[in-house]
């Protein structure tokens, strides 16, 4: 699928807590200057009326009409029939809300909802990550391509979006990829958010510095400090960090285990990479003990660390040989090095986002 070749305008929506920015899309650019709108989120009518007006004000400044209207959405939601179910940051959508079929009759055009983690994860592997990587493995001269892709959002929450040779996994009931349910590491009568998330640093912080919530800052003040460069317990700051990082290492390691591709990370908290890598590299390199007294690794595959120059050439290293086939002249390629890694996508979240919203609706018009 070359989207950049694509004529057909797909409608777009970024749904925040407190803005709404709706644009247009066509050859995967945006063509209309984003309209931002601030809805009451605690009214339904308000709210559903300010998305309408959105969309319609974008329709107003194009010269074709639009093919189909596609964006992500807060969960949990019915996302193949359109429908949003109990949100906690918009509480106006409770009880079952039929936002894609409302869109439809209002617009006349298809609607197609999905959560930002699932198109995040898509636009990585049909115009980000996937075919960036595939591209370096091909310079290197190795055979090995990447066809599946664990796309991880990390800021308010930590959310997953799998991605199968260029097909989007939702699950049977829309749940596909919902890692931020799976055991905290650190506090196994908790899930993954307790230290996978922006609050999740906060508070860490604030119990490894024996500071009230209240007076913690945000994560990028607490990576300041981490760095030295603001005031306040560096050692704390980077202990949260690496309580966050063993956290997602293992996390991501149930996932590469059950699902087997490569993890690229977005959002904002992505850009604190530096501070718990090692801590979530060390955490996927970890090991098994076994009854009988000896260990085996913690994944089958070898993982590297992607943002790392000397990591990324391991990864890329041609390590195949050719195996002679007994009685014939035959020969078959043989790479022993299993491998996958983990790197910060190259691209601006809600633009990949964007862009993953896009292709997953000229796919679906495309069926």
């Amino acid at each position: 699928m070359d989207l950049s070749k694509d004529g057909r305008i797909v409608l777009t929506l970024d749904a925040g807590g407190t803005n709404f920015v709706f644009s247009a899309i066509r050859a995967n650019k945006e063509i209309v200057q984003p309209v931002k709108l601030s809805p009451d989120v605690t009214n339904l009518d308000l709210c559903l009326n300010a998305i309408i007006n959105g969309f319609e004000k974008v329709i107003q400044s194009l010269k074709a009409k639009p093919s189909a209207i596609s964006f992500a959405f807060p969960g949990p939601a019915d996302y193949p029939s359109g429908i949003i179910g109990d949100l906690e940051n918009l509480p106006a959508f409770r009880g079952g809300i039929p936002l894609g079929p409302i869109l439809e009759e209002h617009f006349g055009l298809p609607v197609f909802i999905n959560n930002d983690g699932n198109l995040f994860a898509f636009g990585e592997a049909l115009g980000g990550f996937i075919p960036y990587i595939n591209k370096k493995l091909l310079d290197a001269g190795s055979s090995k391509r990447f066809h599946n892709l664990i796309g991880v959002t990390l800021g308010t929450g930590f959310g997953v979006g799998l991605v199968t040779n260029m097909h989007l996994i939702a699950g049977d009931n829309s749940n596909g990829g919902e890692g931020w349910l799976l055991r905290d590491f650190l506090k196994s009568d908790s899930h993954v958010e307790e230290h996978i998330s922006r609050e999740g640093i906060r508070r860490s912080y604030a119990r490894k510095a024996s500071l009230d919530l209240k007076d913690t800052g945000t994560p990028e003040e607490i990576y300041k400090i981490a760095k030295e460069n603001s005031d306040g317990n560096k050692e704390a700051a980077l202990m949260a960090f690496n309580d966050f990082g063993t956290v997602l290492g293992e996390a991501l390691s149930n996932i590469i285990t059950l699902f087997d591709g490569i993890v690229v990370l977005g959002g904002g908290v992505a850009g604190a990479y530096d501070l718990f890598a090692p801590a979530m590299m060390k955490q996927m390199a970890s090991a098994f003990n076994v009854h009988d007294g000896h260990t085996i690794n913690r994944l089958v595959p070898k993982m590297y660390n992607l943002e790392q120059p000397e990591e990324l050439d391991g990864f890329l290293s041609v390590n195949e040989k050719m195996l002679t086939i007994p009685n014939s002249d035959r020969v078959v390629k043989y790479d022993p090095v299993l491998r996958s890694g983990v790197a910060v996508s190259k691209n601006d979240t809600a633009e990949i986002i964007a862009m993953g919203a896009y292709a997953y609706a000229l796919k679906m018009l495309d069926k």
